[in-house]
């Protein structure tokens, strides 16, 4: 009987996994390649790299029960600044959209839905700004992040920081989902 209790209970343990892992919180990119390496397309165009400073298609699944809003962060660890790189923030988009076009990062095209805001990126404007690690550099990480919020709303404008979003994020996260790209020149 202890052996048929066992064998019960290491069946419903798997069957458990199986149903919740069918259900994580996924980001995906058509834009972004199997192999994760950044394309011509996602390279800044300035600081001496010449891309065409494009953000990635993105689309997410699973988002946990819950959510009032997304939003979306690219950022480089290993930017030899001593606290990173912020390439991208959009905060306030609503919880039925599930995906961005690719070149919603573009201020000037206005594809974002409607009530996001994109906040300011390190290279000092708002918007989208691209890879562009210096020359030599090992390849860096570029980790896109959705962020499944509790709020509608957060409380930032266009001017914001990374850091400052950053901030109001990790106090209003219920969920992430991450997609880590890599680019080197």
């Amino acid at each position: 009987m202890k052996k048929i209790a066992t064998i019960s209970v290491a069946i419903l343990t798997a069957l458990s996994f199986e149903a919740s892992s069918a259900q994580t919180f996924h980001v995906s990119s058509s834009d972004i390649p199997q192999s994760n390496q950044l394309t011509k397309k996602q390279v800044f165009q300035g600081f001496g790299c010449s891309g065409d400073n494009i953000s990635p298609q993105l689309a997410w699944q699973n988002p946990p029960a819950g959510t009032k809003s997304f939003a979306i962060t690219l950022y480089d660890p290993d930017a030899p600044s001593g606290s990173g790189w912020w390439h991208w923030t959009v905060v306030n988009i609503p919880a039925s959209v599930k995906s961005l076009p690719a070149g919603a990062g573009d201020a000037a095209k206005k594809t974002l839905p409607k009530g996001a805001i994109q906040g300011r990126n390190d290279f000092g404007y708002s918007g989208f700004g691209g890879a562009c690690p210096p020359p030599g550099d090992k390849p860096h990480r570029y980790q896109i992040t959705v962020w499944a919020l509790s709020t509608d709303k957060l409380p930032v404008d266009s001017n914001a920081s990374g850091a400052l979003v950053g901030y109001m994020l990790n106090s209003n996260v219920i969920a992430k989902a991450e997609l880590t790209a890599m680019y080197g020149r």
